[in-house]
């Protein structure tokens, strides 16, 4: 799973048509780390339908800043360009999965 370092980055992110799950982290945060490889086993299963990044807000807090992020961990889907939706806290595996798939038949 690819980080997205800087504000260049994300916008060639998101300019692509499919849907993109971002996932804002922190190395020092027990529930990131707890998510992480859910995120990353997704991100594997839905190679090439869907953009998965993760987002360090340590190393980018004008992008954490953007999207508001006061809570870690935090996951946006973005789509055509626009933040669909926010999911804050750790998640369990089957509903993010249900997630990506309501996101890849609406695509």
């Amino acid at each position: 799973m690819k980080e997205i370092r800087n504000s260049e980055e994300y916008l060639k992110t998101i300019e692509q048509p499919k849907p993109v799950l971002l996932d804002f982290y922190a190395d020092w945060c027990g529930p990131c780390q707890a998510l992480m490889p859910v995120v990353e086993k997704l991100a594997n299963k839905y190679d090439g339908e869907i953009e998965v990044r993760k987002v360090n807000v340590d190393h980018n807090p004008e992008l954490a800043q953007k999207f508001s992020v006061r809570s870690i961990p935090a996951l946006f889907f973005v789509q055509n360009g626009e933040i669909r939706e926010r999911l804050v806290g750790l998640q369990s595996s089957p509903a993010l999965e249900e997630k990506i798939r309501q996101y890849l038949v609406a695509a």
